[in-house]
């Protein structure tokens, strides 16, 4: 069984790699052998992560300095990680750029920001890894998307607690699953699969010093509790793996049942 997830000599770019839940994801991806490539805006924190990955697992991991918001930073960081492993097998599509702000009082530039930061960015990544895909008609793309591309934000958890999810990150996280669907009934017979994962309430762990708030989160899944950053570990694996091999234009919410009720 375990042969199944193996993802031995493959390379797997992360982008957000080192944020609270990208960590996650990149530890789980080099402990069943990829290469991973950590990409972010901050090099530093790419380096340092990629380091403690070549310390505690096998595999070649790198690090990569690469703004999503930037097509031409976008373009230049799937080059080098192509010069380097001469392959892009998968891609996951993690950074997110937020715009926080209310309906009434957006400016379009800050709305456009919010949505730049989503749904634009994972059109720039994809459109930088395809051509290397097609050339071998195969690779996987995840995109992270969110339970708020699913459901709206229910105002009463949020209250007064500062928390507030703005409305241009929901919709372009609902359009990251609908461009997710797209990839997969466009490209599956080229070789390639296309997920999503709509991750649930995984606060991190400064959010989690908000008590009330934790507990109004942890009241609205269906297991009383917030979601920690390996959980969501399995359902990476699932998808950029051979386990996952005849599955595409999925959207998998792993939000302890959130969009459940």
């Amino acid at each position: 069984m375990s042969d199944l997830f193996d993802l031995s000599g493959q390379a797997i770019l992360v982008t957000g790699g080192t944020s609270y839940l990208g960590t996650a994801m990149c530890h789980a991806l080099a402990e069943y052998g990829a290469n991973v490539v950590i990409a972010s805006r901050n090099l530093d924190k790419c380096t340092s992560l990629a380091e403690t990955l070549t310390q505690t697992y096998s595999g070649k991991h790198s690090a990569i300095q690469l703004d999503v918001l930037d097509g031409q930073s976008v373009t230049a960081g799937v080059e080098r990680a192509i010069q380097q492993y001469g392959r892009i097998d998968a891609l996951i599509n993690n950074a997110n750029v937020s715009s926080p702000g209310f309906v009434e009082s957006f400016t379009e530039e800050q709305w456009e920001k919010g949505i730049d930061g989503t749904i634009n960015a994972v059109f720039r990544c994809t459109r930088a890894v395809l051509p290397y895909m097609l050339e071998k008609r195969k690779g996987t793309i995840l995109n992270i998307a969110s339970m708020y591309g699913v459901v709206s934000p229910n105002p009463e958890i949020y209250g007064t607690s500062g928390q507030n999810n703005p409305a241009n990150y929901g919709a372009g996280k609902a359009a990251i699953i609908q461009f997710t669907r797209y990839l997969a009934c466009h490209y599956g017979r080229k070789g390639i699969r296309a997920n999503s994962i709509s991750p649930g309430p995984f606060p991190n762990d400064q959010t989690q010093l908000n008590k009330e708030f934790i507990a109004q989160l942890s009241n609205k899944t269906a297991l009383g509790r917030i979601g920690l950053p390996d959980e969501l570990k399995g359902a990476v694996l699932l998808l950029v793996s051979s386990a996952g091999s005849y599955i595409t234009g999925q959207n998998l919410a792993v939000d302890g049942g959130w969009t459940a009720w």
